[in-house]
This record gives structure tokens, C-alpha cells and sequence, in this order.
């Protein structure tokens, strides 16, 4: 009866038991039926934001910058999100500033353009061997040209160089245009230091056509007007010549006198002639250059000036060590010199000497002419050189101003200088300096 009882005890047990363990597997399998579609679900969502941003990245990626991520319920998501929209909106702004730029940069790239079409210069932009990137409507004009037809073809197709040189090099250089034979032009170039650090060059051609006509019609006008003006100058110092020398009858004294001051007027009124006319050519200046030794030459001007001396009893002095061979234009030097010594009897104080003194420095030969007078300010020094700068209205004498200026100039065409020291009331002190001939410039004295 017992065991009965036990047995049907344990039979209830186990049947309680397997309720038990069967329920457990039921809600089991209702937990994971749920946890499976609630994970479905939200990796479905996790996919379908993951297509939302690869979308929205390739929009941004072809320049839709209007597109934007959408906000989803996904854990975690929300930062990036808000990252990705930011970084979309601050491409959309720059883009918009870039928009802006390249507006701002056509514009003025449009008025630059138009600008250098508008100049009167051709010029172009080449490498270092020619070749032509840029050129302006000026250029395309004279090489006869259209367009973009110029780019890539080089620059020496279309211009002749009269003295040949590299493209770097050119410096105011004349050039012939074949397309406009009765044109004068002039090129030079200037290095472009650009990024790339290629060798890039503008080359600027100007027609000087008009202006050498003009330089020609001004040496026209200032050489008849010269030689209109010597003619009667040289003839009433013929006929004064004839009065001298008593061609027409016995003179007086007083008459002598006379004669001779209009004998000196008529020279210094040839002189002026003759430095208007020097002036305009001295540009063309050409030496003639030669070796000579100075103190016979320096020696010679001294008795050449000498009576002019005497009439303000100013003594010429030769202050030298030992003879000099000097390499130079032996008429051009004594136009210099012979000036510097006029001007030192002219502007210095009467019975004073006048000291001419030859001498050598590194490199140089020097030629100094020093007067004791009454010097020149610092405010006239630095223009003494200046063309028409002169002293002699200050002392009222006739002068032009160009007699300095000449002479500068033709010390410079020797590849010398000319200098001057002055204190005021003590002296001035002209230095000519002339450059060595190392081979054969010096003998001993």
C-alpha cells in the first residue's frame, strides 16, 4: 500500500516535472522567437542606415551637396550622423566660397585681358627656347596670326634678331618682323619666377617706328639749324680775320681792341653752336681710339689755352711725375679736358693758378684739372652734370649747360668716369679717370 502510494508520488512528481521542463522550453522558444525578430528588426534598420549614408556619400562624391542623412533609431548612430551632415554642410560652404573664387578669378582674369590687348606693346610668354605660350591681340596682329594659332610654335618663326642672342638676354634689342618690314621694333625679356620653377620669360616688343622718325626729323632740324647758324658766324669771323690782318687798311689800336673782343664773342658763339649740334649726337658717339703718351698732349691744350689764361693772368700748371701712354680718342680727350680748363678760367679767381696734374690709381689713368675760386655749393654739385645745368648765369656768362654734360658723356664712352670735389671760396677739382690698357698703357718716364 506504501509503495503504492510512493510510486503514484514519484509518477505525479515526474509528470509535474516534465510540465515544468516543457513550459521552461515553451517560454524559451517564445524568448527567442522574440529576441530573433527584434534582432531582425533592428539589423534591418542598421542596413537600412548603412544604405542612407553609402547613398548619401556617393550624392556628396558626384557634387550633390543637398543630400543629407536621415535620423533612424539606431543606438549609436546619432553622432555619426550628425558628424556626416556637418561635414556635408561645410563642404556645401566652401564649395560655395570656391564658386565664388573662381567667379571673382574669371572676372578678373577677363579685365587683365583686356587690359594687356589694350596696350600699345606686343607681349608674349615664352619658355627658354621660344616657344610661345600667351600672346596678346597686338602680337597676333603683327606676326599676321588668329587666335590661339601662335601657341606651341616658337617665337623666332615670326621675328629676326639683328644681332643673335638668347631669348634671356634681350635687353632693347632691334628686331626685324618679316610680316612688318617698315616697322622698327625693339624687344627684351623679363625672367617670370613662377611655382613650377620652369624658365618662362615676357617678351615685350615695342614699335619705335614714330619715334625714330622723330629722332630723325629732330637731328634733321638741329643740323640745318646749326649750319645755318655757323655759316654767318664763321664768315664775319673771315672778315674780321681780314680786318686783323689789315687786308682793308691800316687800324688803330682801339680798333684792334675791338676787332679782337668780337674775334673772342664769334668763337664762344661757334662753340655754343657747335655743343647744341654735339648734344643730339652724342648718342652715336664713335671713338676713335688710339695710344699716345699725355704730357706732350696735356702740353699742347696748356699753349692752346694759354692766351685765354693771360687775359685773366691765370697761370696753367703741368704737375707730373713721369710721362703717361693713355689708350683713347685723341680728339674727343682734348674736347674734355680743354672744357674743364675753360671752366676752370671762367668760374675760378683771376691771378690764381690752374693746376693740371696726370697721374695713375688701380685700373686708371687720371687726368685732374683744379682751380682755386669759389667752388661749388652741396646743393649745385649733384647737377652740375645735368644737361642745361649751368653756373654762368650766376656770373653772368654765356652758357648753355651742355658743356659738363658733353663731356661726361664722352669720358663715359670710354668706359671711364667723371668726377668732381669742390669746397666752397678754396677750390674745385675736376677728375677725369680712364681706364688701363694692361698690354701697352704705361712707359717709364
Amino acid at each position: 500500500m506504501l509503495l503504492n502510494i510512493i510510486d503514484k508520488f514519484f509518477e505525479e512528481y515526474i509528470n509535474f516535472g516534465i510540465l515544468i521542463l516543457n513550459c521552461f522550453i515553451l517560454i524559451a522558444l517564445i524568448s527567442s522567437f522574440i529576441f530573433v525578430r527584434e534582432s531582425r528588426k533592428r539589423w534591418n534598420k542598421i542596413t537600412d542606415y548603412l544604405g542612407d549614408v553609402t547613398k548619401t556619400v556617393d550624392s556628396v562624391r558626384y557634387g550633390n551637396l543637398t543630400k543629407k542623412i536621415n535620423k533612424l533609431d539606431v543606438a549609436g548612430s546619432e553622432d555619426l550622423t550628425e558628424s556626416l551632415n556637418r561635414m556635408i554642410e561645410t563642404l556645401k560652404d566652401r564649395e560655395i566660397m570656391i564658386d565664388e573664387f573662381q567667379r571673382d578669378l574669371i572676372k578678373q582674369n577677363k579685365i587683365l585681358e583686356q587690359t594687356v590687348n589694350t596696350l600699345s606693346d606686343g607681349l608674349l610668354i615664352v619658355n627658354d627656347n621660344g616657344e610661345i605660350y600667351r600672346a596678346n591681340s597686338v602680337i597676333t596682329d603683327w606676326f599676321e596670326e588668329t587666335g590661339k594659332s601662335l601657341y606651341g610654335k616658337s617665337i623666332f618663326d615670326y621675328i629676326c634678331l639683328t644681332r643673335k642672342k638668347p631669348i634671356n638676354l634681350l635687353k632693347d634689342e632691334d628686331i626685324i618682323i618679316p610680316t612688318k618690314r617698315s616697322s622698327n621694333f625693339i624687344a627684351r625679356s623679363v625672367e617670370l619666377n613662377l611655382e613650377d620653377k620652369k624658365e618662362r620669360y615676357m617678351v615685350i616688343i615695342k614699335n619705335i617706328t614714330d619715334q625714330k622718325d622723330l629722332e630723325s626729323l629732330k637731328e634733321d632740324f638741329v643740323a640745318t639749324l646749326t649750319h645755318d647758324l655757323k655759316v654767318p658766324i664763321i664768315a664775319e669771323t673771315n672778315m674780321i680775320e681780314l680786318f686783323l690782318n689789315e687786308s682793308f687798311g691800316p687800324i688803330n689800336e682801339k680798333q684792334k681792341l675791338a676787332l679782337e673782343n668780337m674775334q673772342v664773342s664769334n668763337k664762344e658763339l661757334l662753340d655754343l653752336v657747335q655743343i647744341v649740334l654735339d648734344t643730339y649726337k652724342i648718342g652715336k658717339l664713335t671713338l676713335y681710339k688710339e695710344n699716345f703718351l699725355l704730357k706732350g698732349f696735356i702740353e699742347d691744350i696748356i699753349n692752346e689755352m694759354q692766351p685765354i689764361a693771360k687775359k685773366t693772368k691765370n697761370v696753367l700748371k703741368f704737375i707730373h711725375q713721369r710721362d703717361i701712354l693713355v689708350f683713347a680718342d685723341k680728339f674727343q680727350l682734348k674736347r674734355v679736358i680743354k672744357n674743364l680748363v675753360q671752366n676752370a678760367i671762367s668760374y675760378g679767381k683771376p691771378k690764381t693758378p690752374i693746376e693740371i696734374n696726370i697721374g695713375e690709381i688701380p685700373n686708371y689713368i687720371i687726368i685732374k684739372v683744379k682751380d682755386h675760386g669759389d667752388g661749388i655749393s652741396k646743393e649745385n654739385i649733384d647737377r652740375i652734370f645735368n644737361k642745361y645745368y649751368s653756373a654762368a648765369n650766376k656770373f653772368r656768362k654765356i652758357g648753355t649747360g651742355l658743356g659738363l654734360y658733353l663731356a661726361l658723356q664722352i669720358v663715359k664712352a670710354h668706359n671711364g668716369d667723371l668726377t668732381v670735389e669742390s669746397v666752397e671760396g678754396e677750390f674745385t677739382e675736376f677728375c677725369i679717370k680712364i681706364p688701363v690698357n694692361y698690354e701697352r698703357n704705361t712707359l717709364p718716364y
